[in-house]
């Protein structure tokens, strides 16, 4: 059963424009141009219960207006939208209390107060049972570690740090649902391992149906179970990442280390992804590509030390379906 379904979702913005200098902004007081932008376009999919799905596309794509959208923050221009029963604009008070929010360059915590004081603030916002609010803070205490963090006003947090409580507080009143809107931007290796684990805990346990935008792939590869994609406020992709493989599952990569410092080798039928001294990374189609003559020509730069060949990471998948569909 369908616990989201977007149907025919449009949203366009008007957009003022003008050109530089003084005298156009002087005109532009009296006469200001404006353009239409199209975010979304006939959005449509469905999500069931206990889903993690991964929604990407490039920038300007209309990602985040679609999250603003399913959270009750944005009004569509066309279509329908029904989560758990409840058109999200129209019944929002009834239903906030199902959804939590995280936006990774928006805070719901107030900045110069402990961390602890925005938490109970939502307590009373969302009028949380005492024994149902202890009982979420020790456990969200104890999985994102933040014992030592209660007491601290949010400016004097690291990034890492305010994001774990942003998840936290998002969590408190128990929701089914959980947008997450570039959840780990900015944060080092260490936080984003923890809030990784932490979102696949909760759906696990929980039966917590998560939304993630990121562009991260590495985020999407941990977590999403199907990737659904949009670009210039279309879809483009929905299915699983191991389908995604399969797609372009000829495609493959070939890192190769040399000795010593080797010279550039220009491979034909091969794309150089990077290259260093002594390491280079290309990718080449496996189906039209002899491999023993490929490594033949590599050694031509230098002596080889090691050679790997393997899958294509996840972003140049995501890249040959953005390529694919010229977004």
């Amino acid at each position: 059963m369908s616990l989201i379904t977007l149907q025919g979702i449009g949203k366009s913005f008007k957009v003022a424009k003008r050109s530089a200098g003084f005298r156009e902004a002087v005109k532009a007081l009296f006469a200001r141009e404006h353009t239409i932008v199209e975010a979304l376009r006939d959005i449509s999919f469905t999500v069931r219960e206990g889903e993690i799905v991964g929604y990407i596309g490039p920038n300007g794509a209309g990602k985040s207006t679609t999250i603003k959208i399913m959270s009750g923050v944005l009004v569509p221009d066309t279509g329908t939208c029904s989560i758990m029963g409840y058109t999200p604009w129209k019944d929002r008070v009834r239903y906030v209390r199902h959804i939590g929010v995280v936006f990774g360059q928006r805070s719901q915590l107030w900045w110069d107060v402990p961390v602890i004081d925005s938490f109970e603030l939502l307590r009373d916002i969302y009028a949380i049972p005492p024994n149902v609010y202890r009982s979420n803070l020790e456990m969200l205490t104890d999985m994102l570690d933040l014992a030592d963090i209660l007491r601290t006003p949010v400016r004097q947090l690291s990034l890492g740090q305010r994001m774990r409580c942003e998840i936290a507080a998002s969590l408190l009143h128990d929701p089914a649902i959980l947008f997450l809107d570039e959840p780990t931007i900015g944060l080092d290796a260490e936080s984003k391992i923890a809030v990784r684990s932490f979102i696949k805990t909760i759906n696990r346990e929980r039966g917590v149906t998560v939304i993630l935008t990121t562009h991260d792939m590495h985020d999407i590869e941990a977590l999403a179970g199907r990737i659904l994609m949009i670009g210039k406020g279309t879809p483009l992709y929905d299915g699983s990442l191991s389908d995604l493989r399969s797609r372009y599952g000829s495609r493959k990569t070939i890192t190769v280390e040399y000795r010593g410092v080797a010279d550039p080798v220009d491979v034909p039928g091969a794309l150089c992804l990077s290259r260093s001294d002594n390491r280079a990374v290309y990718t080449f189609d496996s189906d039209r590509t002899d491999i023993a003559g490929l490594i033949n020509r590599l050694s031509a730069g230098g002596e080889l030390a090691d050679v790997e060949i393997g899958s294509p990471p996840v972003d140049e998948l995501i890249l040959q379906l953005y390529k694919e569909h010229q977004v």
